[in-house]
């Protein structure tokens, strides 16, 4: 997490053109975080994240930002659209779930980390196993001899079995029966309780253990999962887990201005809308919501909401709920320009994949600078005609040209397949003109 901010929009700027501002704001709200983190624990409780509001139209890479740098950071990460919440008392989500949501997301980052960590032991638990299976220990009553003789065959048959030498012999391994699981975070407090008393009666209930034979290389993957059940404490997983989540726990909040009401709209009594925004308000504030895994403060969890705002503007949300998003940020639409620099400057850019999945097919695929650039401004008219979908746009374009290579690649086999101007131009330029064709293809 001890990234500066110039270092933070580096990394950006490898996989999201343009958007200065938005990288810059959202660099300086992690870095903020991390410099709280340093300080005296009784100024970390008056210092509360600066929520963001990113307003632009959709494709320009609001959510792209959030997600690459929350990868990056290993913070616990989640995107909501708040258009599926209703207020409390109707039928639907309410918003005290997108915390639960945070929190399983943290749990099952801690739990892959912790997995990792144990990665040697759970190996050596696994082998061991097996070896058990194929080579059973000598009786207590065994003279020395048979002993140190059994302990060199061990060492010779864990040998093998890590080589994969002994993948395909059969062994009789023991399958505990699964408890059934429950993890619907919409629920109430007290109905997650009495799931979780339903849950651990049912996994007593099926305690019992289920005799399967399977082979050596199948039985390799069947006791990772149990010695990682095994080895792991799941108490401080859970408290782990409810610390990450409070202290640099993300919330995406996308579509936020779907639930914003315009003063000229009857929209104030739809529970998806005004009664939604009042709900979300004492969790972006600050309070405790129940979990399953315990208790969790919102204080300092950081909420990035996101809209387009065309229909409505940031001014029709209640006021309560403009106040706690202080920093705001209009993301810029995205020019014939900005469309060929993300084509080829970014990293894995759709070119590159393209290439990587058709070399799959021993077919060399190549695009003259002049194809990408008209796959640009073909992408960029079909914007301005129909929808702005931002970058989205490019993937429906490249897709259609490439349609017929990528069908007939077998033909392609073992030569190089250029994408010409003339081609592109070929494929797109009656969709493009034809405006009505155009909603339909593009």
């Amino acid at each position: 997490m001890n990234m500066t901010p110039q270092e933070i929009v580096t990394y950006l700027d490898q996989h999201i053109i343009g958007q200065a501002n938005a990288k810059k704001m959202i660099a300086l709200a992690l870095r903020t975080r991390y410099r709280r983190l340093r300080l005296d624990p009784s100024l970390q409780e008056e210092i509360t994240p600066k929520n963001i509001l990113m307003i632009g139209s959709t494709g320009v890479g609001k959510t792209e930002i959030s997600r690459r740098l929350a990868k990056l950071m290993q913070l616990p990460f989640i995107k909501v659209e708040a258009s599926k919440y209703t207020e409390v008392g109707f039928v639907g989500r309410d918003v005290e779930s997108m915390v639960r949501d945070l929190v399983m997301t943290s749990l099952s980052m801690v739990k892959a980390e912790h997995n990792e960590n144990n990665r040697d032991a759970i190996g050596q638990y696994v082998i061991d196993t097996i070896t058990r299976k194929l080579l059973p220990e000598p009786s207590s009553f065994s003279s020395e001899a048979k002993k140190t003789e059994y302990e060199a065959s061990r060492e010779r048959m864990r040998e093998k079995i890590i080589s994969g030498e002994m993948d395909e012999r059969t062994i009789e391994i023991d399958l505990p029966r699964g408890g059934i699981e429950f993890n619907d975070t919409n629920m109430p407090p007290e109905m997650a309780k009495v799931q979780e008393s339903f849950s651990k009666m049912f996994s007593v209930m099926g305690k019992e253990e289920t005799k399967k034979e399977v082979s050596v290389k199948e039985a390799k993957e069947i006791l990772q999962h149990e010695a990682a059940e095994k080895l792991l404490n799941h108490d401080q997983i859970k408290r782990e887990a409810l610390k990450r989540a409070e202290e640099g726990g993300i919330i995406f909040l996308d579509e936020i201005d779907k639930i914003a009401v315009s003063s000229r709209s009857d929209g104030r009594n739809d529970p998806s809308k005004e009664g939604v925004q009042r709900d979300l308000l004492p969790i972006v504030e600050g309070s405790i919501v129940s979990t399953k895994f315990g208790s969790i403060k919102t204080d300092h969890i950081l909420f990035i909401a996101a809209g387009a705002f065309h229909l409505t503007k940031p001014s029709d949300l209640i006021p309560e709920l403009q106040g706690r998003f202080p920093l705001r940020v209009e993301l810029e639409s995205l020019n014939e320009e900005a469309l060929y620099r993300i084509l080829t400057k970014t990293k894995n850019s759709l070119l590159e994949q393209y290439k990587a999945l058709l070399s799959t097919e021993e077919v060399t695929l190549e695009f003259e600078d002049g194809a990408i650039r008209a796959m640009a401004r073909y992408s960029q008219k079909a914007n301005e005609k129909t929808e702005d979908i931002g970058a989205r746009r490019l993937h429906t374009v490249v897709e259609k040209v490439l349609e017929e290579i990528s069908f007939n690649a077998c033909e392609h086999k073992n030569s190089t397949v250029t994408v010409t101007e003339e081609t592109v131009n070929a494929i797109l330029s009656p969709v493009v003109e034809d405006e009505d064709l155009a909603r339909y293809i593009l």
